[in-house]
């Protein structure tokens, strides 16, 4: 029989991105392309679901090989019929099946995606919703709106649990999906709805959106949260309360506080805006008297705000001992002060010919990294200028690093005017030389008539790159979801030790969730 004739609505085949060398799988003749139908006898949705299944300790595994290669397109998927369409050519395009069998084994294989049913999305309407203030021209998986608790558990994602079902919440709590990234933004449930406006026709089980109750039902569950926190809506008394509230949950180990991110792409939203400085420096008062409470009760400070908090209240951020290991550091928490933690290397007293390097940054951290290089200045014939590009994508009122496009630099850079243009890594998508409009740096090179080259995760890593060439290992845009929707090459066989791509970044698009 072949599995054209069986192919039931609810199979998700998963093509198979690679087979160990004799690995049972490759014993049993698998091959690269072909596809995963079942474990067990059962449908298989995603690669938490294949591991779940393969713990149980005797699995046997069906394989269909496709009579022609099928059309992978990697995380656009939506749902589950989407799913079918994108990743094969109709039901006929399968070939016979064949099973195999493995014991307290690892099969061997690794596949294309690591959801095999689709990205779970987004019920909500958030005013802050970075996705609705995209411009047009990039990319689909830009504008998918995500929020999947797999992927918050496989790349710490932040999720609203606002669409989970009744079979999602038992799954977590039965596999121990731990830990989860949580948005909960406020824990007054009238504002949350308020500033959240699911749909509610979106929502599979109205108790998913009670947000405390769902903290309470994850007692098992380690949460660490954030707060996205707009003016004049969840800060001041009302931040207070949600602190309050998530601090006397157990299960919450931590608590990310992160102002709202805005576009110059608001057209038909809300009007919402940025914090002042004062607000900005109201918000670290209230925050600092909770985590000097935290910390002699607790021996942990809890709540951690990110680090444009303290650039917009004109504070110094805190030292590397009171981010306690940077555990939401691609939420900008922590970003700057982990940047830091390198010193610069030993610097040669002149450089063999003069070079003249521009570091292209953000408006906001433009003044901190420009006091870091002082010392680079000090080098007889090296020339460094920081620059503040201004962002021509996502509009002016958009001030982070990360959010910085080919376009932003197409206006600010002259050609010619240095020898060599250092860019932020984190504009860059993971494995790539390219940034979110898709502007490579080698074309950015061509054009501008310099070396163009990221820059590094610490200020020892930048340093080297702009005196030795050194190749960047900073963090890269998209982390999470965006891996998924992005990355044709998104691992199957467990979590990455790293993000498969760093947004954020802001995740970059903070705000999103």
């Amino acid at each position: 029989m072949t599995a054209a004739e069986k192919l039931p609505e609810e199979l998700y085949p998963a093509p198979i991105k690679t087979v160990e060398e004799g690995s049972p799988a490759a014993r049993a003749g698998v091959r690269v392309g072909d596809v995963l139908l079942r474990v067990n006898g059962e449908a298989v949705t995603d690669v938490l679901d294949y591991r779940h299944k393969l713990a149980q300790g005797a699995a046997t595994l069906e394989i269909a090989r496709p009579a022609q290669a099928p059309k992978v397109m990697t995380g656009v998927a939506g749902t589950a019929e989407d799913h079918h369409r994108l990743m094969l050519q109709g039901p006929s395009s399968l070939g016979d099946t064949f099973t195999f069998s493995v014991e307290w084994e690892d099969p061997g294989l690794d596949f294309e995606e690591v959801l095999f049913d689709g990205i779970k999305k987004c019920a909500n309407k958030c005013d802050f919703c970075y996705v609705h203030q995209m411009p047009r021209g990039f990319r689909k998986s830009l504008y998918i709106m995500d929020d999947d608790y797999r992927l918050s558990f496989l790349y710490g994602s932040f999720v609203t649990l606002t669409n989970l079902s009744e079979h999602d919440i038992n799954r977590i709590l039965d596999e121990n999906l731990s830990p989860l990234y949580v948005s909960v933004h406020t824990a007054n449930q009238d504002l949350r709805q308020d500033m959240m406006k699911w749909w509610k026709l979106k929502v599979k089980d109205p108790q998913a959106v009670q947000i405390r109750g769902m903290i309470e039902r994850l007692s098992d569950i380690d949460l660490y949260t954030q707060i996205v926190l707009v003016p004049e809506r969840n800060d001041r008394e009302n931040l207070d309360d949600t602190v309050e509230y998530l601090s006397s949950r157990p299960n919450v180990i931590s608590a990310a506080v992160v102002p709202i991110g805005l576009t110059g792409h608001r057209k038909n939203l809300p009007d919402v805006r940025t914090f002042t400085k004062e607000e900005a420096q109201d918000t670290l008062k209230r925050l600092n008297v909770w985590r000097k409470k935290f910390l002699q009760e607790r021996g942990t400070r809890f709540v951690f705000p990110s680090d444009e908090i303290y650039l917009l209240a004109g504070e110094p951020l805190p030292t590397e001992e009171e981010y306690e290991g940077f555990p939401m550091l691609e939420n900008g928490v922590g970003m700057i002060r982990d940047f830091l933690t390198e010193g610069l290397p030993e610097l040669p007293a002149a450089l063999p010919e003069p070079r003249r390097v521009i570091l292209g940054t953000g408006s906001l951290f433009a003044e901190s990294l420009d006091r870091a290089v002082e010392p680079l200045r000090q080098i007889e014939g090296l020339s460094v200028e920081v620059r503040a590009i201004e962002n021509k994508t996502f509009g002016k009122v958009t001030t982070v690093a990360g959010l910085l496009t080919g376009r932003c630099f197409r206006h600010a850079i002259q050609p010619a005017e240095a020898d060599l243009l250092i860019v932020p890594p984190t504009t860059l998508r993971y494995g790539t030389e390219l940034m979110l409009d898709d502007v490579s740096l080698g074309e950015l090179k061509k054009e501008f008539k310099m070396d163009v080259r990221a820059g590094g995760a610490t200020l020892g890593e930048l340093a080297r790159v702009l005196l030795e060439g050194a190749q960047s290992s900073g963090h890269q845009f998209g982390m999470s979801a965006h891996a998924v929707k992005d990355s044709e090459r998104a691992s199957g066989g467990s979590a990455p030790n790293e993000p498969l791509e760093v947004e954020v970044a802001e995740e970059n698009m903070r705000g999103k969730a």
